[in-house]
């Protein structure tokens, strides 16, 4: 699993963690250094803020352990990093039920469909009975989308109307689950609505019916966020968190960009930890996120 997320941060790590680590292996501690480490992790996109606070925590350590080397300073970024990734939450999709609910939310075009069909895979071969429920009406496509990643997973994927009403098609999905023994339902939702359709409150109905008809549903609700996109994922993120109570984010094509420092303000700037991240583009390129090998991975040799 290493591999794959290493593997998948070989652009951030090359173009900009690479280049951190060259200029903390420079001689002393100077002025310029600072503003090199600043400008390479906003590069990175760890965002402004998580970024500000990153040198102003390693700057008190220097001066706190007497650190005047910049090479000192790597492990030291790496502790910073590190203690960003602490999140209280617990991963509720773990937790032994009869059924558990997810929905998936996020806009169109950040992999949503996919991130689904890989979550599908993962859990069947974990063990579970898994189902979908195609609650993005609102774009006939999506539906045929969802129908060829369940047909790849080979998992039964429930589905209404285009047009239809999602909250029904979420509960057709509960009540299917139930009535043919699946232990696990992930239900898609839309990303984009017409302009006559308020998006988020479609997806508080299905949050509502979620709520209504399983206890303590929905046992999570991830976002998928587009890594590529960066800060502006982070604005999207927001609204969602807002309406339906996100409690994780899936990071998808982390292996096609240079901004996989993106975690860090997901962290730090949302409050929501990350589940899962997004390693390629194969049904199986799907690695639960561990802090640990993240920062391995930023720092690895290439």
């Amino acid at each position: 699993m290493f591999k794959s997320i290493r593997d998948s941060l070989k652009r951030t790590r090359q173009s900009v963690f690479g280049q951190i680590v060259s200029v903390l292996g420079m001689g002393e501690i100077t002025d310029e250094t600072w503003e090199d480490l600043e400008a390479l992790l906003i590069q990175a996109d760890v965002g402004v803020p998580t970024t500000l606070e990153l040198v102003d925590a390693l700057r008190a350590r220097v001066v706190r352990d007497g650190l005047f080397r910049a090479d000192q300073l790597v492990d030291a970024l790496k502790q910073e990093l590190r203690a960003i990734l602490v999140t209280s939450q617990v991963f509720q999709l773990e937790e032994p039920r009869l059924l558990t609910v997810v929905m998936i939310v996020g806009v169109n075009g950040s992999g949503k469909t996919t991130s689904i069909g890989k979550l599908a895979h993962h859990y069947q071969q974990n063990g579970k009975k898994v189902m979908l429920a195609a609650a993005d009406t609102f774009r006939a496509a999506a539906i045929d989308q969802l129908q060829i990643w369940g047909e790849r997973a080979d998992v039964p994927v429930i589905a209404g109307q285009p047009n239809g009403d999602p909250g029904a098609v979420a509960y057709d999905g509960i009540r299917a689950s139930r009535a043919r023994g699946y232990d696990f339902l992930i239900i898609d939702t839309a990303g984009r609505l017409h302009t006559k359709y308020n998006l988020m409150k479609e997806l508080e109905k299905v949050y509502g019916v979620c709520k209504k008809s399983v206890h303590a549903a929905p046992h999570e609700v991830l976002l998928v966020l587009d890594a590529p996109t960066g800060q502006n994922a982070l604005t999207q993120a927001q609204k969602f968190k807002e309406s339906v109570n996100v409690t994780g984010v899936v990071l998808t094509k982390l292996d096609s960009t240079a901004k996989g420092g993106m975690v860090f303000a997901i962290y730090r700037e949302l409050g929501l930890p990350v589940r899962f991240i997004g390693t390629g583009e194969k049904i199986q390129d799907l690695a639960t996120f561990d802090p640990d090998q993240f920062i391995e991975g930023l720092f690895a040799e290439s």
